[in-house]
């Protein structure tokens, strides 16, 4: 989640919004965001509801407007190949 925090302004520039998933508990999410100024919402998936409708481990999803799934990158994320993407659309 840092490497989105770390180019989070050349996102804001695209007009994206960033989300962070992760099956943490919602004081875990708060302390994380104190500790590394994210800027972003985290949202608890303690459940792993959005696991199961999208994919378990560190998998990024570029969804558009209308819901549609547009990229998938699994493993760390490359915010340069992200906002090429996001660049498309």
């Amino acid at each position: 989640m840092q490497a989105f925090q770390n180019d989070f302004n050349r996102f804001e520039e695209l007009h994206v919004q960033v989300l962070g998933v992760s099956p943490d508990s919602l004081a875990t999410h708060q302390e994380f965001e104190k500790k590394h100024g994210v800027q972003f919402p985290l949202i608890a998936d303690q459940k792993g509801r959005l696991q199961k409708l999208y994919a378990p481990g560190r998998v990024t999803f570029v969804i558009d407007m209308t819901g549609t799934i547009r990229f998938i990158q699994k493993g760390v994320p490359d915010n340069d190949l992200l906002l090429k993407e996001l660049a498309k659309l």
